[in-house]
């Protein structure tokens, strides 16, 4: 588990990303801030399109940004919103982080204070892993 003062970097993090995010449709904004072994953050935020599907949540443009800087190994993701209730990542975002990240802690947080925590574990007991894609094997 991260230090207190590496959470808090890290909600500052996503907090900060969050108010970078376009989010002119669903109004939904979203920042989230990966924690690296190696103890990097990096952050991203929603980018929404008026082609809906061709949006990309937080989780995921942090994922991105990450790849790009050549890292691979993370162990926490905030997600921060300006939701009543802690959101946690969509479906996609759970497959996604699952692929660099199994192990990881994922912590939801509001603007008012409001927390979640869950092992990714949790939130996706039954993922599609590389072994899924070769099942004869």
């Amino acid at each position: 588990m991260a230090d207190a003062s590496t959470l808090l970097a890290l909600r500052a993090a996503a907090f900060a990303a969050l108010e970078n995010a376009y989010a002119p449709y669903s109004k939904f904004r979203v920042g989230a801030a990966l924690l690296t072994t190696s103890g990097e953050i990096v952050g991203g935020c929603n980018v929404e399109n008026s082609s809906y599907p061709a949006g990309s949540c937080a989780e995921r443009v942090a994922l991105g940004a990450a790849v790009a800087r050549g890292l691979r190994h993370f162990t926490h993701v905030v997600v921060v919103s300006e939701a009543a209730t802690p959101s946690p990542p969509c479906g996609m975002c759970r497959q996604a982080l699952w692929e660099l990240a199994p192990e990881c802690q994922v912590i939801s947080v509001t603007r008012g204070g409001a927390e979640a925590q869950w092992p990714l574990a949790d939130l996706l007991p039954y993922p599609f892993t590389p072994s899924s894609l070769h099942p004869n094997e």
